[in-house]
């Protein structure tokens, strides 16, 4: 549970633009196949931006807590894709 909380702190500064995204995906398409795959996109997109800034030594640190870079980034996912499906579900309900 403690790994699980410390991986939402990393997440913590992406939720706005998560929230956003959820939005967007919302307005043009409001599938959840789509949103998946957006989702899978955002993910690797952060992936890289982490591994190739300085927000690198941001792993290191998850790393020395037994957290691996995948495992990391793909509990990520699947508490993004659960926010998102759900996002979506009450969205659908009220158009």
């Amino acid at each position: 549970m403690q790994q699980f909380l410390t991986i939402l702190a990393f997440y913590r500064p992406f939720v706005v633009w998560s929230f956003i995204v959820n939005i967007a995906i919302a307005i043009v398409n409001p599938f959840v196949i789509p949103a998946i795959i957006t989702k899978l996109f955002m993910t690797v997109f952060v992936w890289y931006l982490v591994t190739e800034t300085n927000a690198r030594r941001k792993l290191t640190f998850y790393k020395n807590l037994g957290i691996s870079p995948f495992k990391l980034f793909s509990v990520l996912f699947l508490f993004d894709i659960s926010m998102t499906i759900g996002f979506l579900v009450v969205i659908k309900e009220f158009i």
